[in-house]
């Protein structure tokens, strides 16, 4: 078959990066075009030096109308306005990695999927528009989902450490490197921006459940990752909440229930999702751990592009982690 084309909004940022990378490689897509403002005219390695020889892409400031398909790598709150000021054929697919779409929200003549595959998988391979779920967002679903799916939510308490990449590629005081090497800080305690979308999500798999996230996010002195550890009480024995967790991720390529600790090098480069079980009289810890450019980001954008055109789920998704 022809190759998918593609395109991408915002190509200069960590997302967009990471999108070019990824559609280079694909052995079913073209990237025909790399939209960027502020780069127009510029060759894609003086944004990202990593393509120096890769590729002979330019960015553009315009949008090529032969993409069957397009990556909207903006920033929170510009993706709705983008395509609000620059109508695209309705019959182009847009995967939006913004988190403007992911509770709900929708355009005239478009409406949006919530991309995760481990729970929308058939909505996904029916849509022409995903909204991409967020890094944190992704990492906390997948150690909670089967649990309420099964009905055992109740309070959950949650810390997760991420890398300086999540917090974007503009410049800013906790991100450059004398601030953050050697360093760990919480910040948005109990009030991250993820926080709604997740306990949007787990509503739709438990109903019922209308306790807390007890969600504090902290700045790790690395770039890439994110690990998550949520902490829940229920009597349910260890290996029954292992076999629930084993059920409900078979036949997903990328989420993987581990026998033993998991931790960050082993999903550092790669699309996958580690879950980790542990439990300690009525108290079951989920650890679970990906990367949150790939997984977190563009690699689930990619696999979500898979999965809507009926390419196999891992195409140009077959990574292997940076572990040493």
């Amino acid at each position: 078959m022809d190759k998918i084309k593609a395109g991408i909004i915002g190509g200069a940022g960590y997302t967009g990066g990471e999108t070019i990378r990824l559609l280079l490689n694909h052995p079913k897509a073209e990237l025909v075009f790399v939209h960027s403002r502020s780069n127009a005219g510029n060759p894609l390695h003086v944004a990202h030096p990593d393509l120096l020889g890769e590729t002979n892409l330019t960015f553009t400031d315009s949008i090529d109308a032969s993409a069957e398909v397009i990556f909207l790598c903006l920033g929170h709150g510009e993706s709705k306005k983008f395509l609000v000021e620059n109508p695209i054929d309705p019959a182009i697919a847009i995967i939006d990695l913004s988190q403007d779409f992911r509770l709900g929200d929708g355009l005239p003549g478009r409406s949006f999927v919530y991309g995760l595959p481990e729970l929308n998988r058939e909505q996904i391979r029916g849509a022409r528009n995903i909204a991409n779920p967020g890094c944190f967002a992704t990492t906390i679903e997948l150690g909670l989902l089967p649990l309420a799916k099964a009905g055992l939510l109740t309070d959950v308490h949650t810390t997760g450490i991420t890398g300086s990449t999540g917090a974007g590629q503009k410049l800013q005081e906790t991100t450059h490197f004398s601030w953050r090497s050697n360093n760990i800080s919480a910040y948005k305690t109990l009030t991250h921006q993820h926080l709604k979308e997740i306990n949007y999500i787990l509503k739709q798999s438990q109903p019922d459940f209308d306790a807390p996230i007890h969600f504090i996010p902290w700045r790790g002195d690395f770039t890439r990752g994110i690990f998550v550890s949520s902490a829940i009480r229920t009597k349910q024995p260890l290996e029954e909440i292992k076999k629930l967790y084993q059920d409900f991720y078979y036949g997903h390529h990328f989420t993987v229930v581990s026998d033993t600790t998991v931790d960050l090098k082993q999903v550092v480069n790669t699309n996958k999702c580690l879950i980790g079980l542990e439990k300690e009289g009525d108290v079951l810890v989920v650890h679970s751990a990906l990367d949150n450019l790939l997984k977190g980001a563009s690699g689930q954008a990619v696999q979500n592009m898979n999965l809507m055109f009926r390419l196999e789920e891992t195409a140009g998704l077959k990574l292997k982690s940076i572990a040493f």
